[in-house]
């Protein structure tokens, strides 16, 4: 039933570029991107520098091409389409010529994630179709379609959430002051693995004192302070879906300065979520947060978005910002996530991603978010 069921939507979704391909007047389409291929197939695979793509006719039915060593592994996957392999020998691009002049297709109007497809790739492709137009953009349409994730897609989102609110209780049992950010990302990482939990959705992130003013730093050998705050971001990944969530704590007695501003960044983070709502915008729910790290007077040292789109990837469409008039609609999931870096200070970032509801919405990530001290 399970595999029953992933045909049905599989075959769903790719009904859906098969109209966009009809409405936009193109035949074929390159998915490229290992995740857009995840979401469509059920299967992923990091492919490096070998040749993984899914084509979709407007007319036809779709094939994967991938290397040869994946081609069993693709099948498994609930893809009921096509699967054509390639030896490492092989010309790849060749052969996904060969199998689109064998539909006696269309060939001459293509559509291609400009976000993901390489030059050198595109060069091949027109290598093979010298005549063709290669500029229509997928990512539009995709994005759109990805956006709205489904009651299965929630639900996954969800048990995601769950072992990341793990992996925070077993970074507080470990943090303590004179011990290596690493080492605490470490003993995370072999609990999470214990329990057959093998993905994180990025590289945990745990910075403590001044290090965690770096909103993109990474976690290092550095020791963890004593009477400082420590930043944990943390990830990840159930059965495709990924988890996302940030939480900062205190290890012995940080300095006024630093307890002010996790308090401003709290009530920031805590009035945005609580206000996230369908019919409200992105950029009116960035408004929330930022208005009240302004008026605090931290405006400056708040210097990325709100949030970012979540779902199979860490960072989807949309974007939670200034400027953005997207309305927001149930089935978005999404981080809210505002922070406050003073650099040679500290720094704190609160998230949890949501996915918004009929009335309002829900987190996926239940840790607490008032202040905790350890150590």
């Amino acid at each position: 039933m399970g595999n029953l069921l992933k045909g049905v939507e599989t075959l769903d979704k790719i009904e859906k570029i098969q109209r966009w391909l009809a409405e936009n007047d193109r035949s074929i389409a390159f998915i490229s991107n290992p995740k857009t291929i995840q979401y469509l197939s059920g299967f992923y695979s990091d492919p490096a520098e070998r040749v993984l793509l899914t084509v979709v006719f407007q007319k036809s039915d779709p094939f994967l091409f991938g290397p040869a060593l994946e081609t069993e592994a693709i099948k498994a996957s609930g893809w009921t389409h096509p699967v054509y392999g390639y030896l490492d020998h092989e010309k790849p691009w060749q052969i996904i010529g060969d199998q689109i002049r064998a539909r006696k297709t269309d060939e001459t109007t293509f559509a291609i994630e400009k976000s993901d497809l390489s030059v050198a790739w595109l060069e091949l492709a027109q290598q093979q179709f010298p005549n063709a137009d290669f500029s229509s953009n997928l990512d539009p349409m995709l994005d759109q379609m990805r956006m709205i994730k489904s009651d299965d897609e929630i639900e996954k989102l969800k048990i995601a959430g769950k072992w990341d609110d793990f992996a925070f209780k077993t970074c507080f049992e470990a943090v303590k002051a004179g011990i290596p950010e690493s080492r605490v990302a470490a003993e995370m990482s072999y609990a999470l693995m214990k329990n057959g939990i093998m993905e994180l959705s990025f590289p945990a992130l745990i910075q403590s004192a001044s290090h965690a003013a770096e909103p993109h730093g990474a976690t290092s050998d550095k020791k963890i302070e004593d009477n400082a705050l420590v930043l944990f971001d943390l990830g990840t990944v159930w059965q495709g879906y990924i988890s996302d969530a940030t939480r900062t704590i205190a290890v012995g007695k940080p300095d006024a300065k630093s307890m002010d501003i996790y308090q401003v960044c709290l009530e920031a983070q805590l009035a945005a979520q609580d206000a996230a709502k369908p019919g409200m915008t992105a950029a009116e729910l960035d408004k929330v947060a930022r208005d009240i790290i302004d008026k605090a007077g931290y405006g400056q040292y708040f210097n990325h978005r709100l949030g970012h789109g979540m779902g199979m990837s860490e960072h989807e469409f949309p974007s939670i910002m200034e400027g953005n008039d997207l309305v927001l609609q149930p089935g978005m999931c999404f981080s809210i996530e505002p922070g406050i870096y003073i650099p040679n200070v500290a720094g704190v970032r609160i998230e949890d991603c949501i996915h918004i509801t009929e009335n309002g919405n829900e987190p996926f990530t239940h840790t607490t978010k008032e202040l905790q001290t350890f150590g």
